[in-house]
């Protein structure tokens, strides 16, 4: 107990430091926010279309909820039309919020190509405080502007049509506006703080108007099915994505990168170079290396090093498989749909369908395993590296449940693992290999490594990636394809009796 006092006394002292030191970052960065906020409210061109957006929006769309609903009563489809009214006041609630993102996007540029960039920069302000003060500027007018649109809808709508939302969904659209406006801003000062232009920035804007639109179709259509449940899950997916790229832009931020820069370079030709380069993984000392060397140096010690991200995506991937082997308990398919004879036949069937046994079907195979984890790679670099492991789920996932269905539906286990399992032995290792590439390719965009720009970080990471797909990766898919063409069939049938 003695040794144990001073250790809990050190925890709080240490949690109270962090604390004073989060509150010290803030009041010091809210200085900047307050100086932001007065000069954004004394320029008419931001004050204007905050306006509009905020008063006649609103009204225009509570008037066409009016309309809708009444046109839709005339047809008996009264509940059509009071989905429509929750959904009207999550877009008044976002249009605001859009124009957030003009703000933040020339957060940086902007005032660098004004010619005020430097003073603020001179400042004794951390890169933390700063960059925190210009994500509270760009967010919190359009915030004010979203409460105020959605003020006046509700008030409209309840003297229009007399009705009013439930506490709970008001709650969860005015949290989902608010956690939509922190994560479209701080995308947008990541792109700010990283070009040398308004036009560049603007251009880069893309990459946060796509995904964004995305998700507001997806927020209407779970709207229009009143699966309000939903909401809470993406509030809190939004949430765990605005961390990760503040996260990224407090660490990738630099403010005399910004200062050094005068125009933005996009090199294609030296970035391949590079690239290339670094897959090769030659000595720049001219001193040569045996193929046993270059492949242990440069292939294994690379790949004992991804141990973290290899652990995440095969804990990832068995809680898929046993994801599915629940929901096969819940959603459970007739035992009269299966015959065994049958399924054995239709099994055959497919497999002299497919050119099995042929090189043909080799092929096949291996550009379908290739096509899937190449998806997943491509995706991880959009998403941080999270699609990358539901892409690799939902294979695993759709084992589980098959398996479990065919076992309650009667057929012989070991028949169905031999139609799986030989092939799977190669095939899942190289899955958790190319996962914990892409995982980290995704990882690098967040945290680069000190001492490199996100640029270096992410081309090394990349070239690393593609040496194990040549080395590695694409080898074991080739012998797994091989032992589900020519092996996995006989195997089969020999259990099978065929």
């Amino acid at each position: 107990m003695a040794t144990l006092a001073p250790t809990i006394e050190q925890t709080g002292s240490g949690i109270r430091r962090s604390i004073a030191l989060a509150n010290w970052n803030l009041s010091r960065a809210l200085i900047v926010t307050k100086r932001e906020v007065q000069d954004m409210f004394r320029d008419w061109r931001i004050i204007a279309p905050t306006l509009v957006l905020t008063l006649i929006f609103p009204t225009i769309a509570n008037w066409g909820a009016g309309r809708m609903i009444g046109f839709m009563s005339n047809y008996g489809a009264n509940l059509i039309g009071e989905r429509l009214v929750p959904f009207l006041l999550m877009v008044v609630g976002f249009f605001p919020i859009s124009f957030s993102l003009i703000i933040a996007l020339e957060s940086f540029v902007g005032e660098k190509e004004r010619h005020s960039l430097e003073p603020l920069l001179a400042t004794p302000l951390t890169n933390t405080q700063l960059y925190m003060a210009k994500v509270l500027s760009s967010t919190l007018p359009p915030i004010v502007g979203s409460l105020l649109g959605v003020t006046v809808y509700l008030v409209g709508v309840k003297i229009n049509i007399h009705w009013l939302p439930p506490m709970s969904l008001l709650i969860q659209i005015i949290l989902m506006n608010l956690v939509q406006a922190f994560v479209m801003v701080s995308a947008a000062v990541v792109v700010s703080s990283q070009t040398t232009s308004v036009r560049a920035a603007n251009l880069l804007a893309s990459f946060i108007i796509i995904p964004m639109s995305f998700l507001i179709q997806a927020e209407a259509y779970i709207m229009f099915w009143a699966q309000y449940d939903v909401l809470w899950m993406i509030i809190a997916a939004l949430l765990v994505v605005n961390f990760l790229l503040i996260r990224m832009g407090v660490r990738i931020f630099n403010r005399e990168e910004m200062l050094g820069n005068e125009i933005d370079e996009f090199d294609v030709i030296g970035g391949v170079k590079s690239w290339w380069r670094q897959v090769l993984a030659r000595r720049t000392d001219g001193t040569r290396r045996s193929a046993w060397r270059w492949y242990r140096e440069e292939v294994l010690t690379p790949l004992v090093k991804l141990w973290p991200a290899l652990i995440i995506v095969a804990v990832v991937m068995a809680a898929g498989y046993f994801t599915g082997l629940r929901y096969a308990n819940i959603y459970r398919i007739p035992s009269e749909a299966f015959d065994t004879h049958d399924w054995l036949e239709r099994f055959q069937f497919a497999l002299n369908r497919a050119s099995f046994g042929s090189i043909r079907g080799v092929l096949l195979v291996i550009f379908q395993n290739v096509r899937v984890l190449a998806i997943a790679s491509v995706a991880a670099v959009f998403s941080f590296g999270v699609l990358a492991l539901m892409v690799l789920m939902l294979p695993l996932g759709l084992a589980g449940y098959l398996s479990a269905t065919m076992v309650s539906a009667g057929i012989d286990p070991v028949e169905a693992w031999t139609a799986i399992l030989p092939h799977s032995l190669i095939e899942i290792p190289a899955a958790i290999i190319a996962g914990a590439a892409a995982l980290r390719l995704g990882a690098t965009i967040i945290a680069p490594p000190p001492g490199k720009t996100l640029g270096q970080a992410w081309i090394e990471a990349l070239a690393d990636a593609t040496r194990l797909w040549l080395t590695v990766i694409l080898p074991l898919l080739i012998v797994a394809g091989c032992i589900e063409v020519f092996i996995t069939p006989y195997l089969f049938g020999l259990v099978a009796g065929r």
